[in-house]
């Protein structure tokens, strides 16, 4: 089994920053990609960033490139988000996923096996 435990969502005002956790409880034998999706009001759930938690290498969103950053600490089995730059279409719910290996280009919803309960991001202007 395997749980994900977000926390550091909250608000704040546009232009500014936030960080997200994510500590990975169980067996995280066969999760070596650890990353975020979101989801804004009325969308979709949308890639956000992964990272491989062995490699290292990361790939981030194309709406979020520049602004977000992924990284972990193995050691603490977590995985991190830095938000910089926030506007209010970064505002939703945000999640943190897990899959056995990182995908090329993020990938979709379906391909994600493990789902945190999310925590909630609110950018007001």
């Amino acid at each position: 089994w395997l749980q994900l435990v977000e926390s550091g969502g909250g608000s704040v005002q546009a232009g500014g920053s936030l960080n997200l956790s994510c500590e990975v409880e169980g067996d995280t034998a066969d999760r070596d990609c650890m990353g975020w999706f979101r989801q804004v009001p009325g969308k979709e759930r949308e890639f956000v960033a992964t990272i491989s938690t062995r490699a290292g290498s990361t790939y981030i969103g194309a709406p979020v490139a520049g602004r977000f950053t992924i990284s972990r600490d193995n050691a603490e089995n977590t995985i991190f988000l830095q938000m910089t730059s926030l506007t209010p279409e970064d505002t939703g719910i945000y999640f943190c996923v897990a899959r056995p290996k990182c995908l090329p280009h993020g990938g979709w919803e379906a391909d994600y096996n493990d789902w945190g309960q999310g925590t909630v991001v609110i950018v007001s202007s």
